[in-house]
Formats: structure tokens, sequence, C-alpha cells
């Protein structure tokens, strides 16, 4: 992983303990395992949480469908719900569940800046703190 994804993933990490959850990063997410591994794996007690963590300095991103595939996988067996975390530079981040990501023609999916920002949650949704109503 880059060491921009890195950050990200150690800053979403430090938000999520700050919030009162346990969380840690999964040091074989990427392809270092043969297993379906989510980049940040969280909990409190209440709600547990499987991340794929994606940052970019567009509007848009593709992402290969085995790591969603994965994220799910993972999700499912653990019991976690599963987001993709999305930090689009200079702007908060948003999470979005897998299953309102639009698919590519090459059976991938791209996550852009409108869907994330529609779409998505913030932090304090994702931790059930507040709500929003999206349309």
């Amino acid at each position: 992983m880059s060491k921009k994804g890195s950050r990200e993933e150690r800053e979403l990490v430090h938000m999520l303990w700050s919030a009162n959850c346990a969380a840690m990063r999964a040091p074989a997410s990427g392809g270092a395992t043969k297993k379906p591994l989510p980049d940040i794996i969280a909990g409190n007690g209440e709600i547990y949480l499987a991340i794929e963590v994606k940052s970019t300095s567009k509007d848009r991103i593709y992402i290969n469908s085995d790591k969603i595939e994965a994220l799910c996988e993972f999700a499912d067996i653990f019991g976690a719900k599963p987001y993709v975390g999305i930090k689009f530079i200079r702007k908060k981040w948003r999470f979005l569940d897998p299953n309102i990501l639009m698919k590519t023609r090459q059976n991938n999916y791209k996550l852009d800046e409108d869907l994330a920002f529609e779409k998505g949650l913030d932090f304090e949704e994702l931790l059930k703190k507040s709500k929003q109503v999206k349309f």
C-alpha cells in the first residue's frame, strides 16, 4: 500500500479510538494473504465494522471487485457491517455500504464524490451517533 493510504488508515484508526471504538489496521490486508481481510476492523460492543479504506486527490476512484468481495466475505463471517471508507483529499471522510457502489463494465466498482456525499455516511453516522436523511 502507498504511504498515503497507510497514513489515511492510521488517521481513521485514531478517529475511531477517540470515539471510544476499539480499532486496528489489519496488517495482512492488501493481498499479503489469501484470506479476505479489510483494511480496518473496529467495534465498541454495539457495532462492528469492517472497512476498506480508499483515498484520492481526484473526484472518483475505481476499486477492484476482488477487494469488495473480500470485504463483504470477511464482514459476513465476522459479524461486522462492511463499509468502504473514502477520504477525498481536503474533504471529510465518507462511508458507503458496498451495495450502493456503481459497477463498471469491467465488473469493478466506481466511487465518485457525488455518490459519496449524497449517499455515504459521515463519521458520526457511521458510529450511530447522528443520522441524516438521504435521498
